[in-house]
């Protein structure tokens, strides 16, 4: 079986991978570079913290199972950190954050409250700040280094037989024999099966093939797919796990730095003008990881990256065929760190024997079929915290 995958980030490299495992002979085509879109800029916590739809929650919880089980026979630097998570919370917060864990704790997922020491000792090299007033532990979440995890899965998709080319896919025709990929520049690559995982591209491609895939598009000013993380490269702050705070979300880096976020910010981030790293966006961040220093010392170095997300216009993933004779699966997720093992998986898993996997059952693009794109119900949660 011919297979062409269309998007290097994680879930298309993660679907190469698994496709390629089993046999299949698997072209992986994207116009920017492996890992260049969403996945460069994501703030990579695997979590299912508040998925509040049953069936999004345990396709999650699967996914950060996958996660333990592939970091076991992945070759090369473990890119795949169980820290677990803490969630801190002001007296504004405090009810949500008691919500959050009852509402887990009844799923069987692991949440409890502890207390500031306790806090601290987990984090590691940080203070907890005086007017948090409740914290709560999420022992069963981690995080990825999303660089080091892509570089491995490519690394060894190409072992298993995967070829990674350059090339901007401009229109997918499924036809009565098969699929033909047209490129940028007149080239046309020809299979049996098309992986659509566009990311952020996925519903202008997938029009081409005649399928509806609407996504949340607008990169304007505060709108939804815009991101903001930072990089700490100084101080170093010997952090243990993720932390999402009142200001500030942290989670540790390669080479002893530290990612942040401050979803408040976003909404000044334009990506036509990104943030300067003089200016007060910059300033904002630098002020808020100050005050997480347990001592003196110079102020915080920190390089920004603007992202935008990958985010079907519901919400939840995207993951199948059009129809029951559609060549084209279609694979696009908000949640693509958390679910890139598993969805690579059970995806080749549908593509090469054709059997249909119960987790993906409520995630087909059939859903959009005869909606019109303005009856689509946007989810306007999926960017509040603990919704990444």
């Amino acid at each position: 079986m011919r297979i062409i995958v269309v998007g290097a980030g994680v879930l298309g490299v993660s679907a190469a991978r698994h496709l390629s495992v089993a046999g299949a002979e698997v072209l992986l085509l994207d116009h920017r570079g492996a890992g260049t879109g969403t996945s460069a800029t994501t703030f990579a916590w695997v979590n299912s913290h508040r998925k509040h739809d049953l069936d999004y929650h345990r396709l999650n919880v699967a996914g950060m199972a996958e996660h333990a089980r592939l970091a076991e026979r992945l070759p090369g630097p473990r890119s795949y950190v169980p820290s677990g998570a803490l969630v801190w919370a002001d007296e504004a917060g405090e009810e949500r954050l008691a919500g959050d864990v009852a509402r887990l704790r009844s799923l069987g997922y692991p949440a409890h409250p502890v207390t500031r020491e306790e806090a601290g000792r987990i984090a590691g090299g940080v203070r907890v700040p005086a007017t948090v007033t409740a914290v709560a532990h999420f022992p069963g979440e981690g995080y990825v280094l999303p660089d080091l995890f892509l570089a491995n899965l490519l690394s060894d998709a190409e072992r298993h037989g995967t070829r990674f080319a350059p090339g901007e896919v401009v229109d997918i025709d499924d036809g009565p024999g098969g699929v033909s990929v047209a490129l940028a520049g007149g080239g046309v690559v020809r299979g049996d099966r098309v992986v659509l995982a566009a990311g952020r591209w996925t519903e202008r491609l997938a029009a081409r093939a005649g399928i509806a895939v609407p996504m949340v598009t607008d990169t304007a000013r505060g709108s939804q797919p815009v991101g903001l993380l930072g990089y700490v490269r100084s101080p170093a702050l010997g952090l243990r796990c993720v932390i999402h705070g009142p200001g500030l979300n942290l989670r540790p880096a390669a080479g002893g730095q530290t990612v942040v976020q401050a979803l408040d910010v976003n909404a000044l981030v334009d990506p036509a003008a990104p943030p300067s790293p003089d200016g007060e966006i910059a300033a904002t961040l630098a002020r808020r990881f100050r005050a997480l220093l347990p001592g003196p010392g110079p102020a915080p170095r920190i390089d920004l990256r603007v992202g935008l997300r990958s985010l079907p216009a519901d919400g939840h993933t995207v993951a199948g065929p059009a129809s029951a004779r559609s060549r084209v699966y279609c694979l696009v997720s908000h949640s693509g760190i958390t679910l890139a093992p598993l969805l690579g998986r059970l995806a080749a898993a549908e593509i090469t024997s054709g059997r249909e996997q119960d987790l993906l059952r409520p995630f087909r693009p059939t859903r959009f079929a005869g909606v019109r794109r303005r009856d689509v119900e946007v989810d306007q949660r999926a960017t509040a915290p603990g919704d990444q």
